[in-house]
């Protein structure tokens, strides 16, 4: 039996998009269908641990693949410098939590503190901290459904936050580099066997193709514009856009660029013009 994943990307604190984005999924394509998050599901939207818990429990049940985008590798930071001070009581690591946590604050974790009604790192949610330690980086999905953590050996699509996993100067690891680049760094090299390749981080107006990488992420947290696409190893990738509430015209500064690609649109009930 194949089983339907469906890629999921930036949320940005949208629990309310998410929850209709799981509903749709399930009644379009069916109860074992397998949910792909591309990460930045926390930050400047009004609901991020709402989001985190409602993944969590998605991933708990096996229904849901969660990667890491780069707002959860900002909060991650300060979280794990101050687990290894607990365990070594040294003040560099301390201070290196401290530093951790305020990169975070200062790049969309104001509003999850917001949100918390107050957070510091020894005050730390615990659903969110149990979503961060759920998370992997890249993923590879075959014409079975199947997620690989390596390129395996039959064709696949590869899936991670940002781009693909390659070595760059500005980046530790390959890894770390596919949560921050942009589409203009690359085009990117693809391991043999893999198709295409898929992506938020980037906003774009519409979802788009650049060469063999796909960009999903359309500003849900302001354009209450939320992509789910359907993966096809083989062929052309099913693109649904749900539409809620927001302002979609604030999608006119995002970018353009790549090929548009087809998509089918679902007005939810109680949408806002913008």
């Amino acid at each position: 039996m194949i089983r339907p994943v469906v890629i999921i990307p930036d949320l940005h604190g949208r629990a309310d998009l998410l929850a209709e984005a799981a509903a749709y999924v399930e009644a379009v394509h069916g109860p074992d269908a397998h949910l792909l998050s591309l990460g930045d599901v926390i930050d400047r939207g009004p609901q991020s641990l709402e989001c985190a818990a409602l993944l969590l429990d998605l991933h708990r049940q096996g229904r849901a693949t969660l990667l890491m985008g780069n707002h959860e590798r900002m909060a991650q930071e300060g979280l794990q410098w101050f687990r290894q001070y607990l365990a070594s009581r040294d003040p560099a690591d301390y201070r290196r939590a401290l530093e951790g946590f305020g990169w975070w604050m200062g790049n969309g974790g104001e509003s999850v503190r917001r949100e918390a009604g107050g957070l510091t790192l020894e005050q730390f949610p615990q659903v969110l901290a149990e979503y961060l330690d759920a998370l992997g980086r890249v993923v590879y999905v075959t014409a079975d459904g199947e997620l690989h953590r390596t390129p395996p050996e039959e064709a696949s699509v590869l899936v991670a936050h940002a781009s693909p996993p390659v070595p760059h100067r500005q980046y530790p690891s390959p890894e770390s580099a596919a949560l921050w680049l942009r589409p203009f760094d690359g085009p990117f090299p693809l391991p043999e066997g893999v198709t295409y390749s898929v992506h938020g981080h980037t906003p774009v107006r519409v979802p788009v193709r650049l060469g063999r990488h796909v960009y999903l992420d359309l500003g849900a947290y302001e354009t209450g514009q939320l992509a789910l696409l359907a993966v096809n190893v083989t062929g052309r990738p099913e693109v649904t856009v749900l539409e809620g509430r927001g302002d979609p015209g604030a999608a006119r500064r995002y970018p353009l660029f790549g090929e548009p690609l087809p998509t089918q649109t679902v007005t939810l009930t109680g949408r806002r013009q913008g």
